[in-house]
């Protein structure tokens, strides 16, 4: 994982991690605008309008310069191909954050959520300097699961029928890891 703070970019194997831009916009709409992916996710509408993609990315700077979360383009190294978005909140009054992730699903299994994973973990505890980063999923999310594993993270608990999504209650799973 290289981190250029001039750019405000991350660089892995086969992935640059840059801002988003306005003009990411309808991509990043024709990406999220997928059932699938907001079955599985927190806060993302459904519809998925250009009108929020574009509120959405309108703070990115703002948040990012103001270190109160990095939110990140995943894109192609060689292409610059948008495949999702991975963020990285900033609380600052415990040292730690939370990491939230979405690929679209044209690109779900390459691995390209793990090794961006990776990267922002890496970001966190050496950039930031962050004592704990934590990730949450819904327990019908075994792929998100799965990932947040990979990178190293440790389940700590499940909060039982937490959300509910489509009328029907949810199970939350955490997972942390500590520096």
């Amino acid at each position: 994982m290289i981190y250029d703070s001039q750019s405000k970019t991350i660089t892995t194997k086969r992935l640059l991690l840059r801002l988003f831009q306005t003009s990411d916009a309808s991509e990043v709409t024709k990406l999220c605008n997928n059932y699938n992916i907001y079955k599985n996710t927190l806060y993302l509408p459904y519809p998925y309008s250009i009108e929020d993609a574009l509120s959405w990315i309108e703070n990115h700077l703002d948040n990012f310069n103001n270190n109160k979360s990095y939110e990140f383009a995943i894109t192609d190294k060689v292409t610059g191909r948008l495949y999702g978005a991975i963020a990285l909140s900033n609380n600052q009054n415990f040292n730690n954050g939370e990491i939230a992730y979405w690929i679209g699903e044209e690109f779900w299994g390459n691995g390209y959520a793990t090794e961006v994973g990776e990267a922002i973990l890496e970001f966190a505890f050496i950039e930031k300097q962050y004592h704990k980063v934590y990730a949450r999923h819904f327990n019908s999310n075994s792929a998100s699961g799965r990932v947040i594993q990979k990178i190293g993270m440790k389940k700590e608990g499940v909060l039982r029928d937490h959300i509910m999504k489509e009328n029907q209650y949810e199970d939350l799973v955490y997972h942390g890891i500590i520096k």
